[in-house]
């Protein structure tokens, strides 16, 4: 069966008004959240900073190794204090929540109803030309896809003089793919029901797809956007990865080859993956070894 080209049309349409809507919705959102942390960096010319100077005085005198480690680690200043404390707690809260919904996943209850729910939403849109079109877009996070374009950009990273994202840029994508592979036989999830033009072998949970997408092109994106000049250069890479991700992770929801479930924790899984890779690129910028392997 085929859907009405009109209807097709009216649905790209609506998606396209939805993608630059957003687009313009997480530019003000930037904006203003760039604007609340210069108002943030004025902390320091406060009074509620002055009231907290005392505090820290007589935590450096009575604690001093505490006072040491507090300071080390909070310190905006250097990559070892602030910045690596907070990729090491977004790892860990990613690594939470991961954790949570693979519990749920197992028990097998109201997740299960949920994903079967959603999955139905989609059952009377799964018709050509869509199908086609999602397909396609399903095909940019395969494993012979990612393949290529991690090798593309290995190369592309060396002859440009930038070799210190590799190694960084690989951990991030094997070690997203070995992370996925050994849930996905561990927890040995059943697919939903293939529609009649798609099908997988392996079991559901997480979705390799969704992990690995995020964990290669969110690198390559943040490779790209590291030393951009431009704070629009900068979102517009970061934005459209994200459309490109969502879209990968959305397929496969869409032509049944995965739940809701398995594409979030395929989120979740690349995620973490990608700020072990981003603390292992910035400690090596760091450490002065970006100009080897």
């Amino acid at each position: 069966m085929t859907l009405p080209m009109s209807q097709v049309a009216l649905l790209l349409a609506g998606a396209a008004i939805l993608v630059w809507s957003l687009h313009a919705l997480a530019w003000r959102l930037l904006h203003g959240l760039i604007a609340t942390a210069e108002r943030l960096s004025t902390l320091q010319e406060t009074r509620a900073w002055v009231r907290v100077r005392p505090l820290q005085a007589w935590l450096r005198l009575r604690h001093p190794r505490l006072h040491a480690v507090l300071a080390a680690r909070l310190s905006p200043k250097s990559f070892n204090g602030l910045p690596l404390t907070l990729l090491v707690l977004g790892a860990l809260y990613i690594a939470a929540l991961l954790g949570g919904l693979t519990g749920e996943v197992i028990e097998a209850g109201s997740v299960l109803r949920f994903d079967q729910a959603v999955n139905a939403v989609f059952g009377p849109w799964r018709e050509r030309p869509l199908v086609q079109v999602f397909i396609w877009i399903t095909s940019l996070g395969a494993g012979p896809a990612l393949t290529i374009v991690g090798i593309t950009a290995t190369c592309f990273l060396w002859a440009y003089r930038r070799p210190g994202f590799i190694l960084p840029l690989w951990v991030a994508f094997l070690g997203a793919q070995a992370t996925t592979w050994s849930g996905k036989y561990f927890i040995a999830r059943h697919r939903p029901a293939f529609i009649q033009a798609v099908s997988e072998a392996s079991p559901s949970f997480p979705s390799g797809h969704a992990t690995a997408s995020m964990a290669l092109y969110g690198f390559l994106a943040y490779a790209l956007a590291r030393d951009l000049a431009g704070r629009r250069e900068r979102f517009e890479v970061a934005f459209w990865t994200t459309a490109l991700i969502a879209a990968i992770g959305f397929s496969r929801i869409f032509l049944s080859l995965h739940y809701t479930t398995d594409v979030l924790a395929g989120f979740m899984v690349g995620v973490f993956w990608l700020l072990a890779g981003f603390a292992l690129s910035e400690w090596r910028r760091r450490d002065g070894r970006a100009t080897s392997l």
